[in-house]
């Protein structure tokens, strides 16, 4: 069971609160959240933002998913998806035993065939596949990688740890994405791969944008951005570099920096439009769109969710685009026209990223939040809101 018991966020705040012996007024002043805002979302009249979330979790000394309630046990119990996560935690607590002589790996091409095959399906959100077929992957490329010794056993080896990452992070077992991102620069390092280390850069960031430490995932972006000094010029360093801009112009946002936002955001658009779409290099779904999908989020990041609204209506997504990315953009709208006061918009953006990416969506926390300030505001909507409540759990 979660440390803190209660079913929504404003909930679990005002008890971590509590147990610190804080007032709201104190709260609201460690974080820099004001009162009013504080108040509100603890009484579940206001949705917590994810920069609001970050702000009350570092003044409390805590994770965010804490307060968030990641993972969430009983529906990842329900979906059986709980009893695929120790397999793959077991599979990468073994990456510096050596060679076991009971493991006869499939051969490297095999394996780099699975690890590129499973990073296709967890664009397509086909998470509960991944998750079964990942700690056997694992367990064969350390074996390989141990053996081996090559740069190519090494990248096999770091992509499968990057696949556990998205998984992990997905499922919101945040602990463990820290795990699998750690693995991924031990095996990047061996391969020699400096592509992969800033990646792994990159993805650090995120990890510390979720918990507000806007400063450390900017250095983390810059260290990035210095590994990957060291790859050869051309379209993939290109992808990795625009994907960095990318990072840093969301963080900015967060840290309601519009002008470095702005900034970041002018030299992805820059890359893209030399790299053009490149959605399969590296899985990072970078190109032209990407970058449109993120000025969106940024947006609604500085709190100009009419602008991202605008912004964000003015897409049209291809089916072929990746689902992951495209049901992310449908929860990102629904939170930006449920605060332009547009309920039912925002419930149509919710049922299209459960369309194309139930099990991402159901386990989205800004999917959760977005649903239960809709569900407060007592406004009209189908009958089929009901039912996709009890599809989230609540």
């Amino acid at each position: 069971m979660h440390a803190l018991t209660p079913q929504n966020t404003g909930a679990r705040i005002a008890r971590a609160r509590k147990l610190r012996r804080l007032s709201q007024r104190e709260l609201a002043s460690l974080s820099a959240v004001s009162y009013s805002t504080l108040t509100k979302v603890e009484q579940d009249r206001l949705p917590a933002s994810p920069s609001v979330l970050g702000a009350l979790a570092r003044a409390l000394s805590m994770p965010v998913e804490d307060l968030t309630g990641q993972p969430y046990i009983e529906d990842l119990q329900a979906d059986a998806l709980d009893g695929l996560i120790h397999p793959i935690r077991e599979a990468m607590n073994l990456y510096d035993v050596g060679v076991d002589v009971e493991v006869r790996p499939r051969p490297l091409g095999e394996l780099a065939d699975q690890a590129e095959a499973l990073c296709a399906e967890v664009r397509a959100t086909n998470i509960k596949k991944v998750a079964a077929e990942l700690p056997s992957l694992i367990i064969d490329a350390t074996a390989i990688a141990h053996t081996e010794t090559s740069d190519r056993a090494w990248q096999v080896l770091a992509s499968s740890y990057r696949t556990a990452y998205d998984v992990t992070a997905k499922l919101g077992y945040l602990d463990l994405c820290t795990v699998a991102l750690d693995r991924l620069d031990w095996a990047a390092h061996r391969a020699s791969d400096p592509i992969l280390s800033s990646m792994r850069q990159y993805m650090r960031a995120l990890a510390y944008l979720r918990s507000a430490d806007y400063a450390t995932g900017k250095r983390l972006i810059a260290m990035g951005q210095r590994i990957l000094e060291q790859a050869p010029a051309g379209r993939e360093r290109d992808v990795i570099a625009g994907q960095l801009h990318l990072g840093a112009s969301v963080l900015a946002g967060r840290d309601k920096d519009k002008d470095k936002a702005e900034h970041n955001l002018f030299e992805a658009d820059r890359l893209a439009k030399a790299t053009g779409p490149a959605e399969k290099v590296h899985w990072l779904s970078f190109g032209p769109l990407n970058v449109a999908v993120h000025k969106t989020s940024v947006l609604a990041e500085l709190d100009d969710y009419q602008g991202a609204v605008d912004s964000g209506q003015k897409i049209k997504l291809p089916d072929t685009w990746p689902r992951s990315r495209s049901a992310h953009h449908h929860a990102e709208m629904a939170r930006s026209l449920m605060w332009t006061g547009r309920a039912e918009g925002a419930f149509k953006a919710l049922q299209e990223a459960r369309r194309l990416a139930p099990q991402q969506t159901r386990y989205h926390p800004t999917v959760r939040e977005t649903y239960a300030h809709l569900d407060a505001q007592k406004r009209r909507l189908p009958e089929t809101f009901a039912g996709y409540g009890a599809w989230l759990g609540r």
